[in-house]
């Protein structure tokens, strides 16, 4: 027969790494949404008519999914134990509102 503390044991430790595994999924859609959002900041800046009107458009939506999946990193970040979130803060900086664009 088994040891029952061998078992809890092993299932703990399989629980942390799909924990990890979950935080580093997140991490990795942060990161895409985040460049997402960089290369189309840079496209708006050089646009000009209904193309820039469309980018803007554009780089709005991807700064609000941004947002949303940064808010999601830091609730999962919470969940785990992880209350301080300068880390983050540093490595997925929100990203900023277009200084020109009439919405804000």
């Amino acid at each position: 027969m088994r040891n029952p503390g061998e078992a809890q044991a092993r299932i703990a430790t399989e629980i942390l790494g799909e924990k990890a595994a979950a935080l580093g999924r997140a991490g990795e859609r942060l990161e895409a949404a985040l460049r997402e959002a960089a290369d189309l900041a840079t496209h708006v800046r050089v646009a000009a008519g209904a193309e820039r009107t469309a980018l803007v458009a554009a780089y709005r939506a991807a700064r609000a999914q941004a947002i949303r999946l940064r808010t999601y990193l830091l609730i999962q970040r919470e969940a785990m134990g992880l209350r301080r979130h300068a880390v983050v803060d540093a490595q997925y900086p929100e990203p900023p509102v277009l200084r020109d664009d009439p919405a804000t």
